[in-house]
């Protein structure tokens, strides 16, 4: 498993934290993987970027002109229907993220650890646009974090 984190963005220090950081998400990408009997063979890119940019990429390739959380880019399928190592890329606001875990009463960590497994999911084919898929992401995205015994008010 390849995991490549690029931090983008330099309105949220995150230096002493990076390690700690790493291997959070390496943990729930790992996971996240188990969970759904992937190979963890693959290659996955986490972007951390600020407000800003997530809101442009959020109107360039979703419409919406306002900032989110973490956008999640699967990679297409080759032209055997089969899909490369690279799984994709997930891009976090680290802004974003920092705001979520005081307003809900957890640990930025926990934050970023609960944003890649829904942005993994969503790699691995998952969506939420309905009621019912939004329940069964929302199970998986339990799962994994209590397997990692990552819980909301750490």
């Amino acid at each position: 498993m390849d995991i490549y984190i690029d931090n983008r963005q330099d309105k949220i220090e995150i230096d002493e934290k990076i390690e700690a950081i790493e291997g959070i998400i390496n943990q729930v990408i790992e996971e996240c993987l188990k969970e759904e009997g992937y190979s963890i063979d693959v290659e996955v890119s986490v972007s951390f970027v600020d407000n800003e940019e997530i809101r442009e990429l959020n109107r360039e390739y979703r419409n919406v002109d306002s900032p989110t959380d973490v956008l999640s880019f699967p990679m297409e399928e080759d032209s055997l229907g089969l899909f490369t190592p690279l799984l994709g890329d997930i891009v976090i606001s680290l802004e974003r993220a920092l705001e979520q875990s005081k307003e809900y009463g957890h640990s930025f960590e926990r934050e970023i650890a609960y944003l890649t497994a829904h942005s993994m999911f969503h790699l691995l084919g998952y969506d939420h646009m309905t009621n019912e898929d939004k329940k069964v992401m929302r199970e998986k995205e339990k799962s994994v974090m209590k397997t990692l015994k990552i819980f909301k008010n750490e």
